[in-house]
């Protein structure tokens, strides 16, 4: 075992250099079944190459990947995602001249382009969602380009404003620490973060900043504040100068397209200058609602949401126009209701009307759960619906919207910083007839922040290709 170990980390260790200069020269970043390899240590490449073991037949190791990661620096290869794991297991089932089968597989970027147009990017707010996009937004910057964030909009609140919320950037206590440096420019209210340049914009207006006076133009401006739902209110966003399109970072009222990437993304046209990203839980069960309606047919059903407390609720009792929330958040399950349930018919029509909900806060500060609670047009089992869970999660165009886990010791912490919107527990699985309860984690700040980040990128046009291409979910 121990010299195993050493060979592991020996092929690891060559893949190190191979990977900084494919993603600099190319812009090309690379994964094991879906686990990118960015900014990652020998020891991190290996602990992907060992999740191979769920994806493949047999557990591949870095040795198994590096000769095509070496054969790709000679491709001329233009921005992509790459998944070596797939393209290994492909290739030692099919065999041949490996050359040739790259070049077959990754015909779609070889010779094009390895950089894309930068579209500006500005924060509206900058709660525990603005902050969390922020940290997504220049991290994605160093990895794809495209989508850069120029600007953050707060109101003022203090002579140290500036201060106090680079500290916040800088720290979280669910989250932890900032990967990176964080310096700050008061006189000229700006923060620098891994070399990105972002202007502080104090105003209480949305609708008379010129953003073209920072140099912002024709910019994706994300509404986290909540302050506004509907077209009415967010339209103001528009009449400022530099600002192109706006996203809602909540459940949209009235005619606004509501948005689940993965789901109905591509519905999304140029006349949609406002869109909304839905809510965390809603992103946390559509996909995995689809695909239980796709393969199975849901006739009706009920979510039962177990959520994390938010900073809406009192820390302590005192009073709120909310029914209940004015009690004690740490101290209480707070029931309340949800609309995540009705939400899902916006993004999937064919489930409307039959779905309800309802959701209990408690007293944990990530991670929620979700009890979908079903009844199906067929019987199923639990192991079918486990099964077709495992391999939407690994191989299916839904991969970054669902994971799968069946881990007997698994808690809510264990998902902090899941970058999936929903993650659904096979060993709670029950099924019984055409009854079916499925339960699904989902980190109701990062993983929603990632699916947020996913649809500005797919409006900047930032999104990269990836390779191979996912199996549609409903093929599966």
């Amino acid at each position: 075992m121990a010299q195993d170990w050493n060979d592991k980390l020996e092929s690891a260790q060559k893949m190190l250099p191979l990977i900084g200069n494919l993603h600099r020269q190319s812009n090309v970043v690379v994964s094991v079944f879906g686990r990118l390899l960015i900014d990652v240590t020998d020891i991190d490449i290996v602990k992907a190459h060992r999740y191979s073991r769920l994806a493949n037949d047999r557990e591949l190791t870095p040795a198994d990947t590096l000769p095509i990661l070496e054969a790709l620096t000679s491709l001329n290869l233009g921005t992509a995602s790459i998944d070596l794991g797939r393209l290994a297991a492909k290739f030692a089932e099919q065999g041949g001249d490996l050359d040739a089968f790259l070049k077959e597989e990754l015909a779609e970027v070889i010779g094009t382009a390895t950089e894309r147009p930068s579209k500006d990017i500005v924060l509206y707010g900058f709660g525990r969602i603005g902050r969390l996009l922020a940290r997504i937004l220049i991290s994605r910057e160093a990895t794809y380009g495209g989508a850069r964030l120029r600007a953050i909009v707060v109101r003022k609140k203090s002579a140290d404003d500036i201060i106090k919320r680079a500290s916040l950037l800088r720290r979280d206590s669910v989250h932890g620490a900032f990967r990176g440096t964080i310096t700050v420019d008061e006189e000229n209210d700006v923060i620098w973060a891994n070399g990105t340049k972002i202007q502080m914009i104090y105003a209480n207006d949305p609708a008379s900043i010129d953003y073209t006076a920072y140099g912002i133009n024709d910019a994706i401006l994300v509404d986290n504040t909540g302050v506004w739902r509907n077209r009415e209110g967010l339209s103001q966003h528009l009449q400022s100068k530099g600002i192109e399109r706006v996203v809602l970072t909540a459940p949209g009222k009235g005619d606004l397209r509501n948005v689940v990437y993965g789901i109905n993304h591509n519905d999304i046209t140029d006349e949609d200058t406002i869109v909304t990203a839905a809510s965390c839980t809603t992103n946390g069960i559509t996909p995995s609602l689809k695909v239980l309606n796709d393969h199975y047919g849901i006739v009706y059903g009920h979510v039962e949401t177990v959520h994390s407390f938010t900073n809406d609720q009192n820390l302590i009792d005192n009073f709120h126009k909310g029914a209940r929330r004015g009690r004690a958040a740490g101290l209480n399950m707070v029931l309340t209701e949800t609309g995540a349930a009705k939400a899902v018919a916006k993004a999937l029509p064919e489930l409307e009307g039959r779905l309800t909900g309802n959701a209990i806060r408690v007293p944990t500060p990530d991670v929620s759960m979700a009890v979908l609670n079903l009844t199906l047009e067929k019987e199923v089992t639990r192991e079918e619906v486990n099964h077709l869970m495992d391999q939407v999660a690994l191989h299916s165009d839904l991969r970054q919207q669902i994971s799968y886990i069946a881990s007997p010791e698994v808690v809510s912490s264990d998902f902090v910083g899941s970058t999936h919107a929903g993650i659904v527990d096979g060993l709670a699985t029950i099924a019984n007839g055409n009854h079916l309860v499925l339960y699904v984690w989902y980190d109701n700040e990062f993983g929603y922040s990632n699916q947020v980040i996913r649809i500005v990128e797919h409006l900047a046009g930032a999104r990269p290709k990836v390779l191979p291409e996912r199996i549609p979910s409903a093929e599966l």
